[in-house]
């Protein structure tokens, strides 16, 4: 069952993936709350037009999980629009140098790279967990280029901790594939290196998001075990629930 209360997909003129994370049911019945978690495509692309719409959402804090070289390729968030920038940069292997035969089953490939983000990147994970958990950092955006792998791992084990199912947030996570045409559009104009020879890399099929959440289970016991194990501590998980649940 989904809150509708508020729009999820948020419009911006070339932020094409913007969308609330609110609105799922969590823990005891509970709702996570709308506008607190954000979760985005890269950001260095709002412009003066998008100042406005920008400004309203109250956004304290952006996280951006992209490398050193994305940063300085693109660019970051506008330091105008006035939020507090943390570059968490998430490590993991080069997907170019990880192959995708033609008989490679595509969602366990995906699940498998999700996977590499939970033992490469867990510094990145565990640090944006504790933004996430802070209170006083809401509204927080979560982005990276696409706003679909590192952005959707970062979300998944969030809304997790919350109580949020595993079908839930498969399709929240699935959202993405739609979000992604106008998206693969505008690169194929404007970098289309980025493009041709990694289309595999730009679907979101819910069947992945699923596979990674049991994985992850299968070696940790729990997500909540995972994310114990990488550093985030109790106190920190009970002000995550406490700030981004509704009361009942």
């Amino acid at each position: 069952m989904v809150d509708e209360s508020y729009s999820r997909n948020l419009p911006f003129s070339k932020a094409y993936n913007f969308r609330d994370v609110g609105g799922y049911t969590g823990l005891d019945g509970r709702t996570v709350r709308w506008r607190r978690l954000f979760r985005a495509d890269s950001l260095h692309r709002l412009g003066e037009q998008d100042a406005e719409a920008f400004a309203a959402l109250g956004v304290r804090t952006v996280i951006d999980l992209r490398r050193p070289h994305e940063v300085e390729k693109f660019g970051r968030v506008a330091e105008e629009h006035g939020a507090d920038y943390r570059n968490l940069v998430l490590r993991h292997v080069d997907w170019e140098e990880v192959g995708h035969p033609e008989d490679t089953v595509h969602e366990r490939w995906l699940a498998d790279r999700y996977l590499n983000f939970a033992e490469d990147g867990h510094e990145a994970l565990l640090e944006s967990l504790r933004v996430i958990a802070n209170p006083a950092a809401a509204p927080v955006v979560v982005h990276c280029m696409a706003g679909k792998d590192r952005t959707g791992t970062v979300c998944a084990l969030a809304l997790s901790l919350l109580g949020v199912g595993d079908e839930e947030i498969a399709a929240d996570y699935a959202l993405t594939t739609e979000a992604m045409r106008p998206l693969t559009e505008y690169l194929l104009r404007t970098s289309p290196e980025s493009i041709l020879g990694n289309e595999h890399m730009f679907d979101s099929p819910p069947e992945a998001m699923l596979m990674f959440l049991a994985d992850l289970r299968a070696i940790h016991g729990s997500v909540e075990g995972y994310a114990k194990q990488i550093g985030l501590t109790d106190d920190e998980i009970a002000a995550m629930r406490a700030h981004l649940l509704n009361p009942i």
